[in-house]
């Protein structure tokens, strides 16, 4: 691990501990790089990552300040949410309609014959290096629109554009070695270690609107999880 990501992850345990309080100013610059024996320039990388995903604002003469939004969401941040979107580029393999294969017809609870849906496949770029490899599927008849234009962009900004509201996903997590057609996609080795992440987005109307499949490079992830005492008890019986 990176000690800026040692560093971000270590404040961030300490603003869930309350030793850094939503509101309260925290260290120096200087003083954490004291703190952490590392110098000023790897303090403000690790305190760049706690700006992007939120937990701390920067007020230029004034301080660093822990912010209260800690608890409305147990991702606490991953490789790419850390990024602004304006930070991450997509170039687009393809869009286009298909038909959907049984298994896709029972994700989408499609019974019509003539139901497609749009598969488009992107490479998502962050700091100039190929870093994920993006296969997504959404119903046709929910976007009839949908456009390269939009999936270089923000999909998700271009769903509630379309008047829907997104309510929740679930996401699989899977270790694997990147195959030889992903390796020459994403400019690295045959068989090395990556990330599998398996994404399913759903409306509000309980209806599934996206179902991605992405490979990660150099992919890290945290979470704020409660302790479940009924959860516990039930393992150990």
């Amino acid at each position: 691990m990176k000690k800026r990501d040692f560093i971000a992850n270590d404040i961030l345990s300490k603003i869930y501990q309350n030793k850094f309080k939503a509101g309260e100013k925290m260290p120096t610059e200087r003083e954490l790089a004291d703190q952490y024996a590392v110098s000023r320039h790897t303090i403000r990388a690790a305190l760049k990552k706690l700006v992007n995903i939120g937990c701390i604002n920067i007020i230029q003469g004034a301080g660093i300040f822990v912010t209260d939004t800690k608890y409305k969401s147990p991702l606490i941040y991953n490789s790419l949410t850390e990024k602004k979107f304006k930070d991450i580029q997509s170039n687009i393999i393809y869009l286009k309609k298909i038909k959907p294969d049984n298994y896709l017809e029972k994700i989408f609870d499609l019974n019509g014959q003539h139901a497609k849906l749009w598969e488009y496949k992107r490479v998502r770029i962050v700091d100039f290096q190929k870093m994920q490899i993006e296969t997504t599927r959404l119903p046709c008849s929910y976007f009839p629109d949908l456009n390269e234009q939009e999936i270089r962009k923000s999909v998700h900004d271009y769903v509630q554009q379309c008047d829907y509201q997104i309510s929740h996903f679930i996401t699989t997590y899977s270790a694997v070695n990147v195959s030889k057609e992903d390796a020459d996609i994403l400019n690295c080795k045959k068989g090395i270690a990556a990330m599998k992440i398996i994404n399913r987005g759903i409306l509000q109307n309980g209806k599934v609107f996206e179902y991605s499949e992405m490979i990660n490079l150099d992919y890290s992830v945290s979470y704020f999880t409660p302790f479940n005492p009924d959860s516990h008890q039930y393992r150990k019986n």
